[in-house]
C-alpha cells in the first residue's frame, strides 16, 4: 500500500475537490503510478482528521475522472493510464459549432447526484412508464427552474408538461399547432435546429425579416397576411444566432401583431437563464393566452440529460394535442434523467451548475469581445454561449473555409437562414471548447483568419 498523505493546506476550494486535486499533481509528478494502492478511506480519514464521507466523496470524484480504480474487497488502485482530466480535452476538431454550455460543473457533480437519487422514495417510479406529462415530482421541479431561473411566472406543476428535450418539445409544440403543409413564421436567420424539424415534418418555413431589435413587426404582420400562417416561432431572449435581445416595446409590438392575426407563439426560451437583470417578462407571461412556451436545461445544466418543458397556454384542447405528441413519439418522458434534475433542484446542485456556467460563459463573452472587436456584435445579456459576427454571406463561406482548414469547426453560414432578407455572418459557439487558453487561441485565430480575409477582399484576392 502507498503511504500516501495529501497535502490540502492551500486553496478555499471544498476539502473533497482538494484531495483530488492533490491526488492529480501526485500522478502528474510521478509521486503515484499505475497499481499503487491507495490507503483506505477510513485510515485517509482519521489521517486528515475529515469525516470518511468527504474521503468517499473525493475517492468517487476521482473515479469518475478516470484516476483510480476501486475493486470490492482490494482496495483502491491509481488507474493504469492515469492521465488528467484536461488531458482528453480539445482533441480533434476544436468545437465552435455545437451550442453547448461548459461542461466541467455538471461533470464535477454528476457522481454524486446519482448518489442522492438512489435514495429517493420515488426511485423506483423510473422503471415504469410514466404519466403523459411526467411524474409529479419532475414536473415540480421543472415548475420551480422556470419560476426561479426563467422568470416565468405562470409556471406550476398542473400546467408543465415534461418533454425530452428542447427540441423534442420544438417538435411537439409544431405538431400540436400545425400539419405538414402549413406555413410556420419564424426570424429571418433562426436555430438550425428548427430548420431541420421543418424539413423533417414538412413544415414551410417564412422567414421574417430582422432588424437590429429583432423580428420586424411590419414584417410579422404582412407575412401573416401572405401565408396565413397560424404560427410565429421566436426566440426573444439571446436569439440563436444573432444574440439580440428583444426589448419590451418590440415585444409588445410583436403581441399585438400576433393579436390582431390570431398568431399562436411558440417561444424558445432556451437562453433565458444567462439573460441580465431587468430583461423583460417573456411571452408566456405577457400573451399567456397564445404562447406555448419551450425550455429546457440543456443550456445552463447538462444537454444529456435530455430533459425539456413546455408551457402550454391555458387551453384545453392545445394541452390534448400534446399529450397526445407525447404517447405518438415516444408514450412518456423518460423519468431517471428527470429524478436527477429534480434531485438537483431541490438540493441547490442545479443552481451551483448553472451560476457556474452562467460565470464561465460571462468570462468567455469577455474574451470574445476583447479579441474580435467591432467584428463581434455585442450580445443582449453580459453572457453568451454564442455570439455572433455579421458580414456578408460570401465573406462568411470564406472565413468558414478557412477556419475548416486550420481544423476549427464553424457552423455552416447558410444554416440559420430561412429567407435572403436574413442577417448574414459566422455564429461563434463558446462552450464547446475546453479550456480557455484553447479558446482564446481559437479566437485569435479567427480574428486574424477575419483580418485576412479582410485585406484579401480589399486587394482583389479570393
Amino acid at each position: 500500500m502507498k503511504d500516501w498523505e495529501p497535502d490540502i493546506s492551500k486553496g478555499s476550494a471544498p476539502v473533497y475537490e482538494r484531495i483530488v486535486s492533490a491526488l492529480e499533481n501526485d500522478v502528474l509528478e510521478g509521486r503515484l503510478t499505475p497499481g499503487d494502492r491507495l490507503p483506505p478511506q477510513r485510515e485517509l480519514a482519521y489521517r486528515l482528521s475529515l469525516s470518511v464521507g468527504t474521503v468517499s466523496r473525493a475517492y468517487v470524484e476521482a473515479e469518475r475522472r478516470g484516476f483510480i480504480s476501486s475493486h470490492v474487497g482490494r482496495g483502491t488502485f491509481i488507474a493504469d493510464r492515469a492521465k488528467p482530466h484536461s488531458s482528453m480535452q480539445d482533441s480533434g476538431p476544436l468545437d465552435m459549432a455545437h451550442n453547448i454550455p461548459p461542461l466541467d460543473p455538471a461533470e464535477r457533480w454528476i457522481g454524486e447526484g446519482l448518489i442522492r437519487v438512489r435514495q429517493r422514495a420515488d426511485l423506483a417510479a423510473a422503471v415504469n412508464y410514466a404519466p403523459p406529462e411526467g411524474l409529479p415530482s419532475i414536473r415540480e421541479a421543472g415548475a420551480s427552474w422556470l419560476k426561479r431561473r426563467h422568470s416565468v411566472t405562470r409556471a406550476t406543476t398542473d400546467r408543465v408538461i415534461q418533454c425530452n428535450g428542447g427540441q423534442h418539445g420544438l417538435a411537439l409544440a409544431f405538431a400540436a399547432l400545425a400539419r405538414p403543409g402549413d406555413t410556420i413564421l419564424c426570424e429571418a436567420a433562426t436555430y438550425p435546429g428548427i430548420r431541420t424539424l421543418a424539413d423533417h415534418a414538412g413544415y414551410r418555413l417564412r422567414g421574417v425579416f430582422m432588424d437590429e431589435r429583432g423580428i420586424d413587426p411590419e414584417a410579422l404582420a404582412r407575412c401573416a397576411h401572405e401565408t396565413g400562417a397560424k404560427v410565429l416561432v421566436a426566440i426573444p431572449t439571446l436569439q440563436n444566432p444573432t444574440t439580440i435581445t428583444l426589448d419590451a416595446a418590440r415585444r409588445a409590438e410583436i403581441i399585438e401583431v400576433t393579436r390582431a392575426n390570431d398568431l399562436m407563439i411558440v417561444e424558445d426560451d432556451a437562453y433565458r437563464v444567462f439573460a441580465d437583470a431587468g430583461t423583460p417578462h417573456c411571452f408566456a407571461d405577457l400573451a399567456p393566452e397564445r404562447t406555448l412556451m419551450v425550455a429546457g436545461v440543456s443550456k445552463a445544466v447538462a444537454p444529456g440529460l435530455r430533459l425539456g418543458f413546455l408551457l402550454p397556454p391555458d387551453d384545453e384542447e392545445v394541452r390534448d394535442r400534446l399529450l397526445l405528441g407525447v404517447r405518438a413519439f415516444g408514450y412518456s418522458p423518460p423519468s431517471l434523467s428527470g429524478l436527477v434534475f429534480s434531485q438537483w433542484e431541490q438540493d441547490g446542485t442545479a443552481d451551483r451548475i448553472a451560476d457556474d456556467v452562467i460565470a464561465e460563459s460571462e468570462t468567455r463573452t469577455r474574451m470574445a469581445a476583447s479579441i474580435l472587436g467591432n467584428a463581434m456584435a455585442m450580445p443582449g445579456a453580459g453572457r453568451s454561449l454564442h455570439v455572433w459576427m455579421p458580414m456578408p454571406m460570401l465573406d462568411a463561406e470564406r472565413l468558414s473555409a478557412r477556419a475548416l482548414r486550420a481544423s476549427i469547426a464553424l457552423t455552416p453560414p447558410d444554416g440559420p437562414i430561412v429567407d435572403a432578407v436574413a442577417p448574414s455572418g459566422v455564429r461563434l459557439c463558446l462552450g464547446g471548447i475546453r479550456s480557455r487558453d484553447a479558446l482564446e487561441q481559437t479566437l485569435r485565430d479567427i480574428a486574424a483568419m477575419q483580418f485576412s480575409a479582410d485585406s484579401s477582399a480589399a486587394h482583389g484576392l479570393v
